[in-house]
């Protein structure tokens, strides 16, 4: 039931004045890791709220040159192993050209699964020689397209090489393998494995390069295990006249957004009373990870002598991260249209109706919740008042936070919030113009000597 009249406002009031951490129905404080450059643009007293009125609605923040420091850490990763490794931005998830251009400027290939994606990448200066196709039944263009820019395919049925070959044109593949035990639709099984080997000749215009698979999780564990099969698997191919020097393990390399306890104490407290109308499904992102990127590519090629066994064999390494290289790499920001209070348990909070919609926050519509803070802004003093945020839509369901959420003031109409950490594939792999929505544009971040620069990303102009 929502408070009303000069009661209701004292009650509030009271409230506020002595409000705590504590209270059941609201949740832990889960504040993110943010980065100098994102940090910076908090500070400062102007320019978020001069680009929210340049843009005039809800809007995403990219730091490029995160992506770079990013890149480097993997480099660095396989450096330090002494493995010869090759790095592919998994554009799925993101599709900011400015990303793209950083990946490329930083020595690293992308990773695209569809025309749209690979032309794209090409338009931000990423060569042939430099992509990675994936995805299932790749239609005749792409493959076709792949192969006159000398990316490397990825093969996923025998179907799928049988046209391949048949469009003509000399190609770079890798056999996308089923792991076994797996019921995953996607990669070869054993038998069709053996067909596919069988049908590239070495003398043929279809190169097999080598062997790739993709695992659910992040578990270095098994991705080490794997990759040690697939070794002999180039053994062997090698023995009957292939190339077969790449192994490709995918992605999967985990982000940290928040320190150790704060993630568990939500984990170890989690109660339904901290949610509005209910929490979602437990199955979270591991939002504290506490060996992300590039740290856990380091494990992978620890396991079990992994990183001698390639280096022995001269087998190049290939990962394709997407959430990983763009850690701490942008953020998504919503204008605050409406306030208004509803009581928990006895207690008042607040919830927010912004300028977006939960579509810009893809976690939410995986039966999930994106669980780091939105920072509030500006920075102002007040009383902790636990917030719900809500879309601008006519869905119940159409909430970018149902936790109720300590902000450290109450918010006003005007006011920003700004999710941290979202380039990850949450702020546009499932954003959609629902009623007739703008999608919101991505605003391309840069750090000069003097002071913070903006500009639109070329896929919002």
């Amino acid at each position: 039931m929502g408070l009303a009249g000069a009661d209701s406002a004292q009650a509030v009031d009271e409230y506020r004045s002595s409000a705590t951490d504590g209270l059941p129905h609201c949740a832990p404080p889960m504040p993110a890791y943010i980065d100098a450059v994102e940090q910076r643009l908090l500070d400062d007293p102007l320019l978020l709220g001069d680009i929210a009125e340049a843009v005039g609605g809800p809007f995403h923040v990219l730091f490029p040159e995160r992506v770079a420091v990013n890149v480097g850490a993997f480099q660095s990763a396989f450096t330090e192993g002494g493995v010869d490794g090759l790095v592919y931005f998994g554009k799925k998830a993101n599709k900011a050209a400015c990303v793209v251009r950083a990946c490329a400027e930083s020595g690293a290939g992308v990773d695209v699964a569809s025309t749209g994606e690979l032309v794209a990448a090409l338009a931000q200066g990423v060569r042939g020689e430099d992509l990675m196709v994936t995805g299932p039944a790749k239609s005749d263009d792409l493959l076709w397209l792949a192969a006159r820019h000398g990316a490397l395919i990825a093969i996923d049925a025998v179907d799928e090489l049988d046209r391949l070959a048949a469009l003509g044109p000399p190609a770079r593949i890798v056999l996308r393998v089923l792991p076994e035990g797996s019921t995953s639709r996607f990669g070869l099984d054993r038998r069709e494995l053996e067909q596919a080997i069988r049908a590239v000749t070495s003398s043929g215009p279809i190169s097999l390069s080598g062997f790739s698979f993709h695992l659910s999780g992040y578990d270095a564990t098994a991705r080490a295990e794997q990759a040690t099969a697939l070794v002999d698997h180039c053994l062997r191919a090698r023995s009957e006249g292939h190339p077969a020097d790449i192994i490709s393990i995918g992605g999967g390399f985990g982000v940290d957004y928040l320190d150790a306890d704060s993630w568990s104490r939500f984990r170890e407290t989690l109660s339904d009373n901290w949610f509005h109308g209910g929490a979602p499904a437990e199955d979270y992102y591991p939002y504290h990870f506490p060996s992300p990127g590039a740290d856990m590519l380091s494990a992978v090629l620890a396991h079990n002598g992994l990183a001698k066994r390639l280096r022995d064999n001269d087998i190049r390494l290939a990962v394709e991260p997407g959430r990983a290289l763009l850690d701490r790499a942008g953020s998504s920001v919503f204008r605050v249209q409406g306030v208004k209070t509803r009581t928990a348990q006895g207690h008042p909070y607040d919830i927010l109706t912004v300028d977006g919609t939960s579509l810009s926050l893809s976690e939410q519509w995986f039966a999930s919740e994106y669980l780091p803070d939105p920072v509030l802004w500006p920075q102002r003093p007040g009383a902790t008042t636990p917030t719900c945020v809500g879309a601008t839509t006519c869905l119940e369901s159409d909430l970018l936070s149902r936790r109720r959420i300590p902000l450290p003031r109450r918010a006003h109409v005007g006011d920003l919030l700004i999710y941290p950490n979202t380039a990850g594939y949450q702020m546009d792999s499932n954003e959609s113009p629902f009623h007739e929505l703008p999608l919101p544009p991505k605003v391309v971040l840069r750090e000069r000597a003097d002071r913070l620069r903006w500009t639109l990303d070329t896929t919002s102009r």
